[in-house]
């Protein structure tokens, strides 16, 4: 069989999908809750241009959804509240900490700092634990049901795009 004809996503690349759109449609909506508070119009026009990119790349990704494994179709009404975009958002901070810091430890030569970013990094891995945990006892990151967690990724995604700003 072609690659090209397969109809099916693997399961690694709809963890990656549904990664890519969490992340994307927090950040969505974080950028288009900001937008009426930017004093300057210039990167006002930098926030709008994101903001569409963004919703492009929702509107792309999305598509791929009925090839996920795990996928049911039906009617994705708002699943989570804004308790849940504040918990994402913070699960993805630490995420992203953990491998920025990461990669600055690979970089570092000096004992010390490796020292102070190896703890700092530590730190990380135990908030993003913290959060982790809180978000699936809340039911706001169902990890072991795929199907619940797209299903989340598209009322997410769908609540982010249809935003105003």
């Amino acid at each position: 069989m072609e690659i090209q004809d397969r109809k099916t996503l693997a399961w690694h690349e709809t963890l990656e999908l549904h990664e890519l759109v969490a992340f994307q449609s927090n950040s969505l909506m974080k950028l288009k809750m900001a937008f009426k508070n930017l004093p300057d119009q210039e990167l006002k026009e930098i926030y709008r241009k994101t903001i569409n990119d963004l919703e492009g790349n929702l509107r792309e990704l999305l598509k791929f959804y009925p090839s996920a494994p795990g996928y049911q179709a039906r009617d994705y009404d708002e699943v989570r509240e804004d308790i849940g975009f504040y918990a994402g958002d913070l699960l993805s901070l630490m995420k992203t900490m953990i491998r920025n810091l990461g990669i600055a430890i690979t970089e570092t030569s000096t004992p010390a700092l490796r020292a102070v970013l190896v703890k700092q990094q530590t730190g990380a891995i135990k908030g993003q634990e913290r959060i982790y945990n809180y978000m699936y006892k809340k039911g706001l990151y169902p990890s072991y049901d795929l199907g619940q967690l797209l299903g989340n990724d598209i009322a997410m995604a769908q609540k982010a795009l249809n935003m105003k700003f």
